[in-house]
């Protein structure tokens, strides 16, 4: 073990602290909680005492083969610090809105131990580190899904593993193949091979990818987090939405700044995907009249838009620094209004038990705090000028606009980035991009609008009881710092956002010199008007008009129109079918094949044997099946019922798996 070892440190100090207020609890609720509470406190002192250490490392071999490696540079810092802080606030949050729930010592023991390994990930220096946490995580926070443990709770629990584990599954086998080509899985070598043709890496390493944008909630692998994110409690929510999902960014960005640096085709791909899950996650958003629920498909829309950012870099080659700053702030921004938004969310359910549209309307009248703090973060999430989420989107869509325009200075009928492209046709297909990604902005806002309507304008349900006090002081006293932290960077977009992204830009292999970004330009702020604007007409020429139904009669005056087709669900159509029918068939009739393949020669050798007489002993010393020690039996209809027998089947068919591999 050579290297910082207090990188270690943060990794498995809130795992063992997991297993210590787990057994607090059995003698103490309350010890548990502060214990809980302590743990993660501790973890973001221990975070913000690593500022001189960026660029210090942690090399740890012989574990599980290759080894562990852990590195801190500037981005894996930041969010290091997003991680610990988010961790913090919602735990310490939790003790209230779980005060009523059940199996809370496996909730604080999971969501402890999921600290420890997401940490991992975001400070992992190799992929091998990478996946291995990844995996932990992925087992880790399938608790903080089903805690609730109902019906919709179990099923989107089933629903966040089954995808989890055969993303894993995908992405081990695409590392393997990217170690048998390239030799190596470290970060920072990857980075540096240089390959005049990628082509044998794009099968590896979309495989990788696979497993990654499971966990970002890509398209088509999106359908865990609308469901995962409505089940699980407000708090979980808050972890799977802001920092879970950017685990998977994490891989993504790895491969894009790593192997696939400046690659134009990887690039397609991933815009082709970002596009179609911002687009659809909006749309999804705009037509839920489930609280949760619409802050769910908010999140798929936003890892869209930083998707798109992503994609960008590659576009862009050297010249990607707008959009690798306009990727990082994103990234932090979109944490930490979704750990503020969830909050709220949370706020509303701890006080109704409800999440419906129709049964919290106007919950949030009178209630400042909380006013306030929906207002942070809904302006946040819109790209409203002068708060964070207006930083991240105006440098991506700036990204854009200056591809459209590189592309315009390109001789006529010549190719573009993409060689089977026309200049001219590529800048039209960005420039489609570019409406889309203005147009799904639109849309943000105008979920936004839907929600704050529902909880501050429409009359409350008369069967609302509004209590007095809906939330403790220090939960409001955290819910108020955490909304603050919005407009903070936002009006300080030079002092604090550019900071933040040049600290980052490394990591992303940003160049060195830096654009100078005048955010209140009259061109950067002609983006987020035109949104806004899009985003109002929206709400009042389709929301009110379709999805809004005042009725005097109803209670509150209105009621919400839930129209989206229930049969239009990719999880039922397709993802149901093909992993609970098709591919168990499939491996069932693999499995048989190389059973057969392997216990044909292996009954053909004992067949000699079968003459050969003996008597069982009295106890089933050889694992086989049990009976009476009185009756005699050949050797081969022996060894086809033993345990034995089928370790050794399937040793041989491991063996077959591993050959077929290797060619």
């Amino acid at each position: 073990m050579k290297g910082n070892i207090a990188l270690l440190f943060l990794v498995l100090w809130p795992m063992i602290g997991g297993g210590i207020s787990y057994y607090a609890g059995k003698k103490s609720r309350l010890v548990r909680d502060y214990i809980a509470d302590f743990i993660c406190v501790i973890e973001l002192a221990a975070v913000l005492s690593l500022w001189g250490s960026v660029g210090s490392e942690l090399v740890i071999p012989g574990v599980c083969g290759l080894g562990l490696k852990f590195s801190l540079d500037g981005f894996r810092f930041i969010y290091a610090v997003i991680i610990a802080f988010m961790w913090a606030v919602t735990t310490i949050f939790s003790r209230e809105y779980l005060r009523h729930h059940r199996n809370r010592n496996r909730y604080y023991l999971y969501v402890l131990m999921t600290l420890g390994s997401i940490m991992g990930v975001f400070i992992s220096g190799d992929l091998y580190t990478t996946f291995i946490f990844f995996e932990m995580m992925s087992l880790f926070s399938y608790v903080m899904v089903v805690q609730d443990e109902t019906p919709d709770a179990q099923r989107a629990a089933q629903t966040y593993l089954a995808i989890a584990i055969i993303g894993g599954l995908v992405t081990l086998t695409g590392l393997i193949l990217m170690y048998n080509y390239t030799g190596t899985l470290d970060i920072d070598v990857l980075s540096k091979i240089s390959l005049h043709d990628r082509s044998p890496l794009y099968v590896p390493g979309f495989l990788v990818f696979v497993g990654f944008a499971a966990k970002a909630a890509i398209f088509p692998s999106h359908i865990w987090l609308p469901t995962a994110h409505t089940a699980a409690p407000a708090p979980s929510s808050a972890l799977l939405s802001g920092l879970l999902t950017k685990s998977g960014l994490f891989g993504i960005i790895v491969l894009s700044s790593g192997t696939f640096l400046h690659d134009p085709y990887w690039g397609l791909m991933l815009l082709i995907l970002a596009v179609i899950t911002m687009v659809l996650g909006a749309v999804l958003a705009v037509f839920s009249v489930n609280i949760k629920r619409t802050l769910a498909c908010s999140s798929m829309s936003q890892l869209g838009f930083i998707l798109t950012g992503i994609a960008m870099q590659c576009f862009l080659g050297k010249n990607n620094d707008l959009a690798v700053r306009g990727t990082i702030l994103y990234m932090v921004g979109h944490s930490l209004i979704k750990l503020v938004l969830f909050l709220c969310a949370g706020v509303v359910h701890m006080n109704t038990h409800k999440l419906n549209l129709n049964d919290i309307k106007g919950f949030g009248k009178g209630k400042k705090v909380f006013m306030f703090a929906f207002v942070m973060g809904g302006l946040g999430l819109m790209g409203a000028p002068l708060w964070n989420g207006y930083l991240g989107k105006t440098l991506i869509h700036e990204a854009i606009v200056e591809h459209i325009h590189e592309l315009g200075h390109v001789v006529r009928g010549a190719s573009g980035t993409l060689a089977f492209m026309t200049a001219s046709d590529e800048s039209l297909m960005f420039s489609i991009c570019e409406w889309l990604f203005l147009i799904s902005g639109g849309l943000t806002t105008a979920y936004v609008i839907k929600l704050f309507y529902a909880l501050f304008i429409a009359e409350p349900s008369s069967d609302m009881h509004q209590k007095d006090i809906y939330i403790s002081r220090s939960n409001a006293a955290l819910l108020a710092l955490s909304a603050l932290i919005l407009p903070l960077i936002g009006f300080l977009p030079n002092d604090i956002g550019d900071k933040i992204g040049i600290f980052g830009s490394a990591f992303m292999k940003g160049p060195e010199h830096h654009h100078a970004v005048h955010y209140f330009s009259g061109e950067n702020l002609e983006g987020s008007i035109i949104s806004i604007t899009i985003g109002i007409a929206v709400y009042f020429l389709f929301i009110r008009k379709v999805l809004l139904s005042e009725n005097k009669e109803a209670k509150g005056g209105v009621t919400y129109i839930d129209l989206w087709p229930s049969w239009l669900n990719i999880e039922n159509l397709l993802f149901r079918p093909v992993i609970g029918l098709i591919l168990p068939f499939i491996g069932a009739f693999f499995a048989k094949t190389v059973d057969l393949i392997t216990a044909g020669p292996v009954t053909l050798l004992l067949s000699n044997a079968s003459r050969i007489k003996f008597i069982r002993p009295p106890e089933d010393t050889d694992f086989g099946y049990y009976q009476d020690e009185e009756k005699q039996e050949t050797i081969s209809t022996l060894i086809p019922s033993s345990l034995a027998y089928g370790l050794m089947t399937f040793a041989f068919g491991l063996l077959f798996v591993i050959a077929l591999m290797m060619m």
